[in-house]
């Protein structure tokens, strides 16, 4: 399954990158490059997410709202 997360990333002094996100919790990643560390948090993302999947007994659905707005990814 595929799900967008928003990244923020910002350069550190010492010339690394540093990726953190708002919408997973704990997701942190640090690379030399952009690509290396967006590669480190897309790995790190993903064990997180499956952690809380396992850890999540019973997936209950939000309530939503009449109308709303989602992103939809598609590969070609």
């Amino acid at each position: 399954m595929e799900r967008i997360i928003n990244i923020h990333v910002e350069r550190l002094p010492e010339g690394y990158f540093l990726a953190t996100s708002d919408e997973v919790q704990g997701l942190i990643a640090q690379g030399r490059t952009i690509a290396e560390t967006m590669e480190i948090a897309r790995d790190v993302a993903r064990r997180l997410l499956e952690a809380q999947r396992e850890r999540q007994q019973v997936a209950s659905e939000p309530e939503l709202a009449d109308s709303f707005d989602l992103p939809l990814v598609v590969g070609s």
